[in-house]
């Protein structure tokens, strides 16, 4: 299949929101206020070099928005449309970010999987990614319109 992969851009949010809410795993990843148009164009202007989309026919199909403090990196959101899984799609997008970000300076990145994906989970486990089991994961909200999470 023929495709390309770019940077992304606030003018993709439309497409990318909507390859988000095409899977059930991707929806329950995402909040009102940090994925709303205005926190996505926060983040790429914080971000601007490390996020990157998949494109086939001028259509969206894979996304991928990692970030940094300087220091560490994570991978935030990571989407292929079902209609395009199985082609290594994301494994090139996770390796343009990595060399995006190492580029920038940056030795470590992480992100965070739900422990019930089992696809998820194995895909970054082939990707060379650990899982850490002596660290416990810790957040607070600090607007009520965004779920603590379970």
């Amino acid at each position: 299949m023929d495709y390309s992969i770019r940077t992304v851009t606030i003018e993709d949010y439309d497409a990318i929101f909507e390859l988000w809410n095409a899977t059930e795993q991707s929806r329950r990843a995402l909040n009102p206020v940090d994925d709303s148009r205005e926190g996505i164009e926060r983040y790429l202007k914080r971000n601007p070099t490390t996020c990157f989309a998949a494109v086939a026919g001028g259509r969206i199909i894979g996304v991928i928005l990692t970030g940094h403090d300087g220091r560490r990196a994570i991978v935030h959101h990571l989407c292929v449309h079902p209609d395009y899984r199985r082609m290594k799609i994301a494994g090139k997008l996770v390796a343009k970010a990595e060399e995006a970000l190492k580029k920038e300076g940056i030795q470590k990145v992480f992100g965070l999987v739900f422990k019930d994906n089992d696809p998820a989970n194995a895909f970054w486990e082939g990707q060379g990614y650990s899982l850490r089991t002596n660290l416990n994961y810790r957040n607070k909200s600090l607007n009520a319109d965004i779920p603590t999470g379970e």
